[in-house]
């Protein structure tokens, strides 16, 4: 009800701009080892908060001058609204309100899950092992293998033909996204934690094989801006 007035702090801004600055530097690319991110859409939820932070994010990509496809500012979808998703195991006793809350919000978020989390189609031609396209979802609240000289042959490098998502959402969304695409009891979301502003960062390939590569990824905040909820820093 009172949405609109529950707007970002000055922290929550900076931090929403250092992330938009990490979001492009990814699509933009450095070299050739570390090429650009084929980044198709934005996606956000419809709740005010998540609104301005996408809108700051895609401010701060600085693709003005970027010679690759433009990204699609998608329209704000409320199935991505915050919400508790599922009943979480082991829990306490909880109130009345909580149980209906929960069994209301939970259809719409896994609508959501289904809307977006889904395998590309698969090639008509038969590919090659560079050749195959994945699904890449990005996350914001949103490693380096060594290989010798002799494996240089079978380096794998950025294929263009990947395509990526965006998508500016919230914590506990994020959290059953989580658990449902790699096939986890959902009722585990209350065990994870993913700081504000961070990347959670899925591959789903047309085989139907998922994986997380970053859950919760801060790397792109300063220790003073690494917050959850209304937690600061790391010792709470």
């Amino acid at each position: 009800k009172e949405d609109e007035k529950r707007l970002l702090t000055p922290l929550g801004r900076e931090q929403a701009a250092m992330t938009g600055k990490r979001l492009g530097q990814m699509i933009r690319g450095v070299n050739e080892e570390f090429g650009p991110c084929k980044v198709k859409v934005v996606r956000v939820s419809n709740l005010a908060r998540a609104k301005e932070t996408a809108d700051i994010i895609y401010d701060n990509m600085d693709l003005g001058n970027f010679d690759g496809e433009m990204v699609e500012r998608a329209d704000p979808d409320p199935l991505l609204n915050e919400g508790r998703p599922c009943h979480h195991i082991p829990g306490g006793k909880v109130r009345p309100s909580v149980v209906e809350r929960t069994d209301e919000h939970h259809p719409r978020i896994e609508e959501a899950f289904n809307k977006y989390f889904h395998r590309a189609p698969v090639p008509e031609m038969p590919p090659s092992a560079t050749e195959s396209k994945e699904k890449e979802t990005i996350i914001a609240t949103t490693a380096t293998e060594e290989s010798n000289e002799s494996d240089n042959k079978h380096k794998l490098v950025a294929d263009p033909k990947h395509e990526f998502e965006v998508i500016v959402c919230h914590a506990n969304v994020i959290r059953y996204f989580f658990c449902r695409a790699l096939q986890l009891p959902p009722e585990a979301w209350l065990r994870l934690c993913t700081f504000n502003c961070s990347l959670t960062y899925f591959t789903i390939r047309p085989t139907g094989t998922v994986s997380c590569r970053m859950l919760g990824d801060i790397g792109h905040l300063p220790h003073e801006m690494c917050t959850f909820s209304m937690h600061t820093g790391f010792n709470w």
